[in-house]
């Protein structure tokens, strides 16, 4: 399984998963979290990743969009958007 990575360049966090790539401003950034809900709690949010059993949610809710990341791995996750 291809696992989502995020990475900071310059002002920007890139997100990529399979053939997707997300390019978010970090000052559009308003808020990151943990969800512990299945698909997430916002009804509009762009998913990213394989929801199953074993996956944890990172929200990253912007200013113009929620992004619900599926992850088996939301603290190295939350490490680089907290950087």
């Amino acid at each position: 399984m291809i696992e989502v990575s995020v990475k900071k360049v310059d002002n920007h966090f890139i997100i990529r998963w399979q053939l997707l790539r997300v390019e978010i401003p970090a000052n559009d950034i308003v808020k990151v979290g943990l969800d512990d809900t299945y698909g997430g709690d916002e009804k509009e949010a762009i998913r990213i990743g394989i929801p199953y059993g074993t996956t944890d949610r990172v929200v990253i809710q912007t200013k113009k969009q929620t992004y619900i990341l599926f992850t088996s791995n939301p603290s190295a996750i939350m490490t680089k958007l907290s950087a």
